[in-house]
């Protein structure tokens, strides 16, 4: 058997095993193990690599911003300003119709700006925004369906964890894959709005309106908000105009959030010892993902897999938007049944290396960073299809009073949103490029 039929037998024998409820770090940890033993015919080559993978994965002074902004998250859930920002948007937005919904919306677009987890944002929102919706008579699938997809935000408006595993992996700057993201970010928020529109006029009984507020209340509450902007402004800011590393500003942005949610009261000891449990144990999880892929990805490099696949994609002849075009299938199918992490780690050593290859007419940086906004929102697709989108799962512990099956018909016309976003930014790659072009 070659090495490239064995790495050929080895993926879909680790899908086997995570279909089997075996965690998905030990199910690529035990391939890379077993299949790193069989390429080098010995198992004591393994055994050493463990002794220093470990430390060289973890060393790595970039995945220090992981913990850091997943603890900022935490904080920026106590403190208060998910309230803030719902408060503020349903009073310039309620008195429409859908209007609640579209405040969600933007509610979760600036929360996602402080918090890099989707799963954090559509969990926080969903305890804010859930109770008005159902207060103002929206329809089960509309009131579920908005808060599910509008927790991707968290993680595709800056800063991002996904975004800073990928940068890593494919050797990219952290700065310029957050600059790459903001407008595809803000872009989504407004194609969920656009689509509540759609919804609310083809479907009017799925939506009501609140009472118009006077302005002197709108501004009063937008003033509120006034700590998600200055930390945003702190973090995102600070990386863009090269006064902090991300690392940094990750570490500025998180004391900035607990310092503001100790002034409010809103933390306690309590509060705060769990903040930090939390995001150890977030982080841990996402560490051992790493290190099951590290594993992997190394019994990969072993076979020359990758770039034996990459040379036979060019020699096809095959148009790069079409190669490209069945990657993003590949990540929409298997999203509904792995969460973005994973299919990232286990992926981009084998995909990245073919787009490396292929002219999309860009510099291989551009090209790089193009695809890394693409993966993301696939990838974050799956998290609200259809059978194991995590986000569903999330917003419908909140309301199991309404059906999963309405959750799901819910979310239907989010995804074609996405799905849309997806054709325009592989249609003008511009979109993704803009801001890195003018700033760098």
């Amino acid at each position: 058997m070659s090495n490239l039929e064995l790495a050929m037998i080895a993926f879909p024998a680790m899908l086997g095993m995570i279909f089997i409820r075996i965690p998905i770090a030990i199910a690529m940890a035990i391939t890379g193990f077993v299949g790193t033993w069989i390429v080098l015919g010995t198992p004591n080559a393994p055994l050493a690599q463990l002794k220093t993978l470990s430390y060289d994965t973890f060393a790595s002074y970039s995945l220090s911003i992981v913990p850091l902004f997943l603890l900022m998250g935490q904080l920026a859930t106590k403190s208060g300003l998910s309230e803030a920002l719902f408060k503020s948007a349903a009073d310039w937005l309620g008195h429409r119709k859908g209007g609640i919904a579209m405040a969600a919306i933007g509610a979760c677009a600036g929360f996602g700006a402080i918090c890099g987890s989707s799963l954090a944002t559509a969990s926080t929102m969903g305890q804010v925004a859930l109770p008005e919706l159902r207060r103002y008579g929206y329809s089960d699938g509309l009131a579920t369906g908005v808060l599910a997809a509008g927790g991707t935000l968290g993680i595709l408006i800056p800063p991002s964890v996904i975004l800073v595993i990928y940068a890593i992996l494919t050797e990219q700057n952290i700065i310029k894959m957050f600059m790459a993201a903001l407008i595809p970010g803000l872009l989504a928020a407004a194609g969920y709005m656009l689509t509540v529109w759609l919804i609310v006029h083809f479907k009017p009984g799925s939506a009501t309106t609140a009472p118009r507020k006077p302005y002197a209340e709108r501004f009063k509450t937008l003033l509120k908000t006034w700590p998600v902007l200055a930390i945003f402004t702190v973090v995102i800011g600070g990386i863009y105009v090269g006064f902090f590393t991300p690392t940094e500003s990750a570490a500025v942005g998180t004391l900035i959030t607990g310092v503001y949610a100790v002034a409010t009261g809103r933390l306690s000891r309590k509060d705060f010892i769990g903040c930090f449990l939390s995001a150890g144990r977030t982080t841990g999880m996402i560490f051992l993902i790493v290190l099951g892929a590290t594993l992997f990805n190394s019994f990969l490099a072993f076979t020359q897999a990758p770039v034996q696949i990459a040379e036979w994609v060019v020699s096809q002849g095959y148009a790069p938007l079409t190669v490209l075009a069945l990657m993003l299938l590949f990540y929409l199918v298997f999203g509904c049944v792995m969460d973005s992490l994973s299919m990232i780690l286990l992926t981009i050593p084998v995909f990245f290396p073919i787009i490396e290859a292929l002219d999309f007419g860009m510099t291989s940086e551009e090209t790089a960073i193009w695809f890394g906004i693409l993966v993301l929102i696939v990838v974050e697709v799956g998290l609200i299809t259809p059978p194991v989108g995590l986000n569903l799962f999330v917003i419908n512990s909140m309301a199991r009073e309404i059906p999963i099956r309405k959750t799901y018909i819910g979310v239907i016309p989010f995804v074609f949103a996405d799905l849309l976003r997806v054709v325009i930014l592989v249609a003008f790659p511009f979109v993704s490029l803009f801001l890195v072009r003018i700033m760098f």
